[in-house]
Parts: structure tokens; sequence; C-alpha cells
């Protein structure tokens, strides 16, 4: 893995005069092996940020770099390859509904590094590595949960072999449990692969449980970015105040307080 720096980025949609500034000349480092957690309320600027880093919405100003140097992501992709892999809120609409959770992990294989059974046992390797029985390799996405699609997706993106992976909102839509197993699955892997990943949320209390650093977004700008557990009690911009004080009481949805290793897993949907 390696270090994402993101310089001074702007992104502006529409013209000049009638524009919207999106994000506003944003600096954000995610160090070589090191989860940062980028927590702002929705339209603070979170998902643009991430869909700028990864090429999918223009850049106004600023730009990306990896250990130092121009992100191109064109070039590696015509190699199978992409230095950064972004993980969608919503796994059901990024996998293709037509391929098994296997098929889509080994076509996000880079091209020409494996073939045939030392691919398929990559794939199997990948299943196993985010928690997935081994049943769901020939599984349709109809047939898994959203945790498990979620899961799905995190594998296809190792399987990328990227330099930083961006998690966009992926626990959002999950139920209490089910963000418990996958978070835990996200912190695993942190502490196993040494990850480098920027990991967007609106929840502060899941960007404490898997994030080393946390940057604090609002109105399109980082106001508060410094080590997790300093920032989360110490708090310095009345945002990050506010969105503290925002975290539900125990036992309404996931809290500063839950203990996510006790949460149970799923298991393959059984129909």
């Amino acid at each position: 893995m390696s270090e994402l720096r993101l310089e001074n980025i702007t992104v502006r949609f529409g013209s000049r005069r009638t524009g919207l500034t999106a994000v506003d000349a944003v600096d954000l480092t995610v160090p070589s092996g090191h989860v940062v957690g980028l927590v702002g309320e929705s339209g603070s600027g979170k998902s643009t940020l991430a869909r700028a880093a990864v090429g999918l919405t223009p850049l106004t100003g600023g730009q990306v770099l990896l250990n130092g140097q121009p992100v191109t992501q064109s070039r590696t992709a015509r190699r199978g390859r992409r230095p950064l892999q972004m993980v969608f809120q919503d796994p059901y609409s990024s996998l293709d509904p037509r391929m098994t959770a296997g098929d889509s992990i080994a076509e996000a294989i880079p091209r020409g590094t494996l073939r045939g059974a030392a691919k398929r046992a990559e794939t199997a390797r990948l299943i196993e590595l985010v928690g997935l029985p081994g049943g769901a390799i020939d599984a349709y996405p109809a047939r898994l949960s959203g945790g498990q699609r979620q899961r799905v997706a995190l594998a296809r993106a190792l399987a990328g072999q990227p330099d930083v992976i961006i998690a966009d909102e992926i626990t959002s839509a999950l139920d209490v449990s089910t963000q418990g197993a996958v978070l835990n699955v996200v912190r695993g892997l942190q502490r196993q692969l040494r990850l480098s990943m920027l990991f967007i949320s609106h929840n502060l209390a899941v960007v404490r449980y898997v994030a080393d650093i946390v940057a604090v977004m609002y109105h399109g700008r980082i106001v508060e970015c410094g080590q997790a557990d300093e920032v989360l009690a110490n708090p310095r911009h009345s945002y990050t105040r506010k969105l503290l004080s925002a975290i539900p009481e125990p036992g309404t949805t996931l809290d500063a307080t839950t203990d996510l290793a006790d949460l149970p897993d799923e298991d393959l949907d059984q129909e």
C-alpha cells in the first residue's frame, strides 16, 4: 500500500458565476498503512472528494498524488490495475447481477497475472479473507444479503491490487448488526494487510472504530484533522462537537460504546 495525498483539491459544478463549489481547496493525506476516517453530514462534499480522487469527477483544481507522484488511472487501467479502488455505498448497483460473486471478483484481478486454477484459488482466498462462506463464490448478488454484497465489493477491490482503497459510506445502508460485521472485516483487513484506506462516513462512532486519523468535512472544507482519539476526545471545531453530540443513545443505532466484536455475523441467505 502507498501514501495518498490530496493537494488543494477543488471541485466546482456549473459556471463561475452561478456554479457550486462542492470541494474547496482540500488538503488531506492518507499515510501508508493507515485508515483515515472522513466524516461529515450529507452534502458536505465527502463523496464528491472521493469520486474526484478516483477520477470519476473532474478536478477544477489541485492534484492527487501517490507516494509523491501524480496518479494516472488510465495508464494503469490499461494493464488491468487501478492504483485507487473505490467501494460504493450500494454494492447491488456496483455488482453485475448476471455474474456470481466469484466471477465479479475474478474479473477485477489484473489481466495476465493469473489464469485457470490459480485465478480460481485467488478468488476463493479473497472470499475467505472478507469472511464469506465458501459457497458465496457461486452465489449471485440477489442471493446475498446487503452485508455480504458489501464484502464481495471489498474482495473485488482487493482483487485489483490497489495502492489505496476508498470506501464511501459502505455501512450506511446496513442494519446495526450487519454494520458491525462489515466494520470488523475492515478492521481485520487493515491489521492483516496494513491497508491504506480513506473511509468515508457520516457517523463518528463508525469512524472511531476503524480509523487511526479523523478528518471532519464541512461545507466542502476540512475543518479539523488529527489522531482519532485526540479529535474525538477533545474536538476543537464547533462542527465536530455538533457531530459528537448527535451520536444516538446506546440501543438505537451504532454508537460510540458499541462493542462491534460482539455483534453477530450473517449467514448466506437460504431460500
